[in-house]
């Protein structure tokens, strides 16, 4: 069996099991651990983790986040400098991930009170050297009712979490899902 469908058998003996409704909001934050390489073995399979979700009465929604970075940039009023001198770019990035919780928040707006869905974010590799994953799920995850899924290329190893397997990572209270 393949890294992500023992992710998927994993999600779905923990989705299928009834949510206590008492939880802190990052322990209603779920990690789905995978190695980068499975990046696109695991964004074929964001269906099925849709139809576990669902056959077991939950909603469902998946938002792909690769893009926005470039998104936010091409919005910015200075993109020209930015291209031409990327040091720039610096000055700026705390407003970058700011702009991507807010996007996410947004594009799952009527998901947000909603204590019986799952709303899951993949791509979260692209945001490696902009923005750190742990400050985007500290923006995100008081503002779910029901439960936040991250796809994390990376590592989970000693209570600690690492991005693309690249920097020392970060201890956070997520439920963790890698066999």
């Amino acid at each position: 069996m393949s890294k992500i469908a023992d992710l998927l058998a994993s999600y779905r003996e923990f989705i299928s099991i009834p949510w206590a409704e008492d939880v802190a909001p990052d322990q209603r934050v779920i990690f789905g651990v995978y190695d980068p390489q499975d990046e696109l073995k695991l964004r074929a399979s964001i269906g099925d983790f849709e139809i576990a979700t669902k056959a077991v009465q939950h909603d469902w929604l998946a938002l792909d986040i690769e893009k926005s970075f470039s998104n936010w940039l091409s919005g910015m009023k200075y993109k020209e400098e930015y291209f031409k001198k990327s040091n720039l770019i610096s000055a700026v990035l705390e407003r970058y991930i700011t702009y991507l919780a807010n996007d996410i928040k947004s594009r799952s707006s009527a998901f947000l009170t909603n204590a019986n869905a799952v709303v899951a974010i993949y791509g979260v590799g692209s945001i490696y050297g902009l923005a750190k994953v742990r400050q985007l799920v500290d923006m995100l995850a008081s503002a779910y009712a029901g439960r936040l899924l991250v796809f994390f290329p990376g590592s989970y190893e000693d209570n600690n979490y690492r991005l693309l397997n690249g920097y020392d990572g970060w201890n956070y209270r997520a439920i963790v899902l890698n066999k």
